[in-house]
């Protein structure tokens, strides 16, 4: 049998039993355990499968919950995001930023950062930067969703387009060696898709949980993230990928 015959066969298994070990595979098609690997190797990179350790699982794409189970995962890991970014934003910039718990945390930290000119959807990011009396803030109108106090729709992508920025500052549901940055919620990903088009450079700021995972919606390739902000080193699998992208680790 041709490794893409087996392949197509593994992917096949997995898909219909779920989280398959890489001993039962070997077993099954009476190859080695190291062609198998390798097998479930090719099939993860082309994002047909998860690996796990001792095998592979088909790949969910995932979905965030509510802003208040957001904004208590990783409150932690969000403070030391934001703390990096203010060490790395100067006085003056332009920056869009998008809704977020994670962006939340970074505006709290910018808003001591002198002259800054923030264009966001986020109702709270605005008011956050807006402590700064030196700041120019300004706030895209749309539909507005009370959940996530943050306005979305086509009148926001409208207004994007009037501005210029230095840098899109983006929260994402996932970031992914295939897929890039992903995002569980469609008009989100499209605010940040528009603020992407008008920024000089595109900043990523995730916490470690996000890395490895994938969402429904696409933001960006990997290749078009010029800096990761991260609470931690990134895990093994995305190291390589991010060093291919050139994508700068902060």
């Amino acid at each position: 049998m041709r490794p893409d015959q087996r392949q197509a066969q593994i992917r096949e298994i997995i898909a219909r039993d779920g989280e398959t070990r890489v001993d039962a595979l070997a077993l099954r098609f009476g190859v080695s355990a190291e062609t198998i690997r390798r097998d479930l190797a090719r099939l993860a990179r082309e994002g047909s499968v998860q690996k796990v350790h001792g095998g592979a699982r088909p790949f969910r794409l995932f979905a965030e919950g509510s802003r208040a189970e957001r904004a208590a995962e990783g409150a932690e890991a969000k403070a030391r995001i934001a703390r990096r970014l203010a060490e790395i934003i100067e006085p003056g910039e332009t920056l869009f930023i998008d809704a977020g718990t994670t962006t939340l945390a970074c505006a709290e930290a910018l808003s001591a950062t002198d002259g800054l000119t923030v264009i966001t959807n986020s109702l709270d990011i605005a008011q956050a930067i807006g402590r700064n009396a030196t700041a120019a803030v300004f706030l895209l109108g749309g539909a507005f969703r009370a959940s996530d106090a943050e306005t979305v729709g086509p009148l926001v992508i409208e207004q994007i387009a009037r501005f210029q920025a230095d840098r899109a500052i983006l929260t994402v549901a996932g970031l992914d060696a295939v897929a890039g940055a992903t995002d569980s919620s469609f008009d989100e990903a499209q605010i940040a898709r528009a603020m992407i088009g008008r920024a000089g450079s595109i900043v990523i700021v995730a916490h470690a949980a996000k890395l490895g995972r994938r969402a429904a919606f696409r933001v960006c390739n990997l290749g078009e993230v010029g800096m990761l902000i991260c609470d931690s080193p990134p895990p093994a699998e995305m190291t390589a990928p991010l060093g291919q992208a050139r994508v700068e680790l902060a």
